[in-house]
């Protein structure tokens, strides 16, 4: 089956001093069909979480370039991804910062499929219409503590650790990375990749009825619209990728 793919990046620094946020949406130069879509949220002080998100940008994307389609596409994604944190980790001993970025990406393959991946609390959710299929699931200590059942999800939206992140990329450990695919994608499917600057003030339902009206271009003014309002003056770096097919 044949789809038609509307998509669109965007970002607002929003209240913060410094935008860490990073984010990209790439065709491949030579494979017809497939696409990246990545983003990446840096932590790290002053312009060292820039870096990291920078760097998470740079080697997917470079690499993005050099995949061909006899290649296993999760195969890439996870040397890719550890290659990043590979020189995340290097790059703190050159700028004496101590650097970090979640991401989380969606790589559009052959045959209307997708695959994508996550480390930290970057989020990409699957929509069929109005329902969601998918909603990542953050690597986050209020996350754990939520699947543990200790707190509510309610109690995780006040919680005084809940921007506390159990992996990244960049860090000590070697992190931790989810995957996940569909094989079914269809028309009225649509797929939103995001940082928490922007999922924190929705709930499942409203990003799905965003999602589903109108242009690509429409629901991501229309969502970082109401982030910046319901921030109130102390919102995050906001970053949207979006993909809709028709």
């Amino acid at each position: 089956m044949n789809l038609k793919l509307d998509a669109c990046i965007a970002q607002h620094q929003g209240d913060r001093k410094e935008q860490q946020d990073r984010l990209t949406l790439v065709a491949h130069q030579r494979v017809p069909g497939v696409m990246l879509a990545v983003v990446a949220d840096g932590m790290g002080g002053h312009t060292g979480g820039a870096l990291a998100a920078e760097q998470v940008i740079h080697t997917l994307s470079a690499n993005f370039q050099q995949w061909g389609n006899e290649e296993d596409p999760r195969l890439f994604v996870a040397e890719s991804l550890n290659e990043v944190h590979t020189m995340i980790k290097a790059s703190r001993f050159i700028n004496e910062k101590d650097p970090h970025s979640t991401a989380v990406l969606l790589m559009l393959c052959p045959h209307n499929t997708v695959l994508w991946a996550h480390c930290g609390d970057s989020r990409l959710y699957a929509f069929r219409g109005l329902h969601l299929r998918v909603r990542t699931t953050d690597h986050s200590y209020v996350e754990h503590l939520i699947q543990t059942g200790k707190i509510t999800p309610e109690e995780a939206e006040t919680h005084p650790n809940r921007n506390i992140l159990l992996t990244s990329l960049g860090g000590q450990e070697t992190p931790k990375v989810d995957f996940g695919s569909l094989e079914d994608v269809q028309a009225g499917d649509s797929f939103l990749l995001c940082s928490d600057g922007l999922w924190g003030y929705f709930d499942d339902y409203e990003l799905g009825a965003i999602m589903a009206t109108g242009s690509v271009r429409e629901a991501a003014s229309q969502l970082i619209r109401l982030a910046r309002a319901r921030g109130e003056g102390k919102g995050d770096n906001v970053s949207v990728a979006i993909l809709k097919f028709s």
